[in-house]
């Protein structure tokens, strides 16, 4: 059995391990042969924070971004559509603030 993260962003167990990898703090996923996280693996502090995911959709819909190494295309999109495009909207703000950030002009 593996455990991955599901949309949620709560762990759950699979008999199918993850197609893909992430870093919990930062919220990055990527692919598992990423340059980048092998680089970080082998320094050693990478692997408490390391999580898995089903396939992309599941990892964005986690709160996850695309990597800038392995998945560069990915990353180039989420950057050019505002780098979160879902917006939460909160029962307890209002006015301008009741859409998700930070009520600045500047976002």
């Amino acid at each position: 059995m593996y455990t991955l993260i599901g949309a949620d962003g709560r762990p759950y167990r699979s008999a199918d391990p993850g197609a893909l990898g992430g870093h919990r703090r930062l919220r990055i996923y990527g692919r598992l042969d990423c340059p980048a996280a092998l680089r970080a693996l082998a320094r050693g502090g990478y692997v408490a924070q390391r999580v898995f995911f089903a396939d992309p959709a599941t990892a964005v819909a986690a709160g996850y971004r695309p990597c800038a190494v392995c998945l560069r295309a990915e990353y180039r999109r989420w950057k050019r559509n505002g780098r979160n495009p879902i917006r939460v909207i909160s029962p307890f703000a209002t006015g301008r603030d009741a859409v998700g950030g930070s009520g600045s002009d500047a976002e």
